[in-house]
């Protein structure tokens, strides 16, 4: 396993990236990148699978966002080293919350991207939603150690009725989205996200006690 990177956008280094992507068959990851390439067939557009220095099927923590953004294609991951806002200010929330990489499991509400070639980052739609909707089972299927959802965003919190159904009592938490368009928006949009990792993080530590 490569060292943690300490500082955000490790994966604007190519030698980096090159070596994150020499990880995509790890045990941990490999169930989930089937499902990925299983989602991008029938979706017939890319889905990046999650980093490898996360948790994987063993992550405790799984932080939803809403889709991927068109920049996704530059490393293939979901990630929070990624070469882009919303990327490095996850990496210090989830950083100053200190919850573990190991813990953790970034995925999108909408897995697959939906933006056209050239076209800017946009939401996802009420359809597009819709028809991610059956992909949240399989996934959870494989996170058998999960103690709890944080949803981030209102696409990643729209989720929430299907995550109950399907793992009942399961903590769910809410937080803005961690782009820097919400983010610079008021000071309690990060100081909230920073009570909800830190609410996570306290689930998190209580469960192996």
């Amino acid at each position: 396993m490569l060292p943690e990177p300490q500082a955000p956008k490790a994966l604007t280094d190519p030698e980096a990236l090159a070596a994150r992507r020499a990880l995509i068959t790890a045990p941990h990851i490999a169930p989930i990148r089937s499902l990925a390439e299983r989602i991008s067939v029938e979706r017939g557009a890319p889905v990046p699978i999650p980093d490898p220095l996360d948790g994987g099927v063993a992550a405790r923590m799984l932080l939803l966002l809403e889709t991927p953004g068109p920049a996704v294609l530059r490393t293939g991951f979901v990630t929070r080293d990624s070469a882009n806002g919303t990327a490095a200010n996850l990496f210090r929330f989830l950083k100053d919350a200190g919850i573990p990489r190991a813990d953790t499991l970034i995925w999108n509400a909408v897995p697959w991207l939906i933006h056209e070639e050239g076209a800017l980052n946009r939401p996802p739609r009420r359809a597009e939603l819709a028809a991610a909707a059956p992909y949240l089972a399989p996934l959870l299927d494989l996170l058998p150690h999960l103690t709890v959802a944080v949803l981030a965003g209102r696409y990643a919190g729209s989720v929430a009725p299907a995550i109950e159904a399907l793992r009942p009592g399961l903590p769910l938490i809410a937080i803005p989205h961690p782009s820097p368009t919400y983010v610079c928006t008021a000071p309690e949009v990060p100081a909230r996200i920073r009570m909800g990792l830190s609410e996570a993080a306290a689930i998190l530590c209580r469960a192996i006690r």
